[in-house]
């Protein structure tokens, strides 16, 4: 009972992070122009707990920090967004991981790219229009900026914050 109670607590704590971390990212300007190009500061978070925690807990904190979001300073739309480019960024960072071929920066790189690319393709087909792709290769170069920065941050995050894995 006890693991239990301290593995929910953990998921809470790392919840209520990651979505602080996402209401700071809505009080910072882009001066990029473009639509959905953030620093993804909540995805250290998340990139974090992938390592410290595993993908099971990784993807609780990801979810729920999604869907809190959303219905408190968004709409049905931003969660829509959200969650598809989060469900696509966290299968590939996952894959990414599991390969063995990444370290912690370079799967954060895959996550920060691959997260631009599905709310991308979500934009596309809700609007119905193609022409979204044109913002391409912003989205992918913010990603890639910002799933280094993030990587960065969630390495150092490693090194300092050791939390025990309880299965």
């Amino acid at each position: 009972m006890r693991k239990k109670t301290e593995k929910t607590a953990q998921l809470g704590l790392l919840t209520a992070l990651a979505l602080i971390a996402g209401y700071i990212e809505l009080l910072i300007p882009m001066p990029v122009g473009i639509p959905g190009v953030k620093p993804g500061l909540a995805n250290l978070v998340v990139v974090w707990a992938l390592y410290a925690l595993g993908p099971y807990e990784a993807l609780a904190v990801n979810g729920m920090r999604i869907l809190l979001s959303g219905f408190l300073f968004g709409n049905l739309s931003m969660i829509l967004y959200s969650l598809a480019g989060a469900a696509m960024s966290f299968v590939c960072m996952y894959l990414a991981k599991k390969s063995g071929a990444f370290t912690i920066l370079g799967v954060s790189i895959v996550g920060g790219v691959t997260h631009n690319v599905g709310q991308l393709l979500v934009a596309m087909a809700v609007l119905e229009t193609k022409s979204l792709i044109y913002y391409g290769p912003v989205l992918l170069a913010a990603g890639l900026v910002t799933g280094a920065v993030i990587g960065i941050l969630a390495g150092e995050v490693e090194k300092r914050v050791h939390l025990r894995r309880r299965n």
